[in-house]
This record gives structure tokens, sequence and C-alpha cells, in this order.
């Protein structure tokens, strides 16, 4: 018997059951500290960004964001939003994680790049101010902490990008 044109049930999941993705997916990689934004299953940007500590790690998995606030006040700090100290910065994008996460701006521009946070996923403000006018509250956001490609893990949840 010849088995030559045998497929393995998971090459055939990974090649048949993804599709391409029709809205837009945001996906962050904690372990090169990069945000990927994608439309339609196409890359828009990549962002070099600050994500949490071997303490407070960023959380991973699949996500939504849940929420969009602008000058969000910083409620541990009572710091009201807007004010320079404001560690959140000028914009919040809140993930479904859970209230206490999110991406956002930051008032310590030197931590982009670094695994510094308490979970939340920093960016440069003037970055976060773009990204925030493009994103819709219900983008999907895929948290990583992996040497695998973006393509990689977005199909290990279901999903195909270009």
């Amino acid at each position: 018997m010849r088995v030559s044109h045998y497929i393995t049930p998971e090459v055939s999941t990974i090649k048949n059951n993804p599709s391409l993705s029709t809205g837009q997916l945001i996906i962050i990689n904690s372990k090169t500290n990069k945000l990927t934004f994608y439309r339609n299953g196409n890359l828009v940007k990549t962002f070099t960004v600050a994500t949490g500590k071997s303490s407070t790690p960023t959380p991973t998995g699949k996500f939504v964001i849940s929420n969009k606030v602008k000058n969000r006040p910083w409620y541990k700090g009572n710091i009201p939003g807007g004010d320079p100290r404001n560690p959140l910065g000028n914009r919040w994008l809140g993930l479904s994680v859970g209230a206490a996460y999110g991406i956002h701006g930051n008032n310590k521009e030197t931590s982009i790049g670094q695994s510094v946070s308490s979970g939340c996923v920093r960016m440069h403000n003037s970055e976060i101010q773009w990204l925030f006018e493009q994103v819709n509250v219900g983008t999907t956001v895929i948290i990583a902490n992996s040497p695998i490609s973006n393509g990689k893990i977005a199909r290990s949840y279901g999903i195909s990008i270009a």
C-alpha cells in the first residue's frame, strides 16, 4: 500500500481550518516585546512595546479589546487622566482578561522594549494614539511569549494572516 499522499490530521487542521482574518488583529509577543497590528489578515504596522516583568508577566491567550479610554485615571496611584505623572499615558485599550490589563501609553518612554511592567503592554504615547484611532472595541488580541512566527501563533488560534 502506498501512503505518499497521506496528510496527517495536524497538517490538515493547520492547512485547512484557519480562515483569513476578516477584521482587525493584534499579536503581542512578550518574548520579543513586539506588537503587530493586522487588518484583513495583512500586516499594517509593528511596534516595540514594554511587557510584564517575570514576577508580573503579561497574560497570554486570546482576548479582545473590551474598551477604549482617553485619559484614563490611574486609580492605584490616584492620578487623574491627562496628568503627565500618569503611568498609563493618555490612551488605554482595555483587554478582556481583566480590568487591570490593557495596552496603553506611559510616562517612562525609556521603558519601551523592556520587560518591566506589572503585566500591561506599554507603548510610546505617539504610537498608542495612532493605534487607538485604528482599533475597534472587539478587536482580537493574541498575546504569546514564544519564539515562533506571528503566522504560527495566529494559526494556533485558528486565524490565518498573510
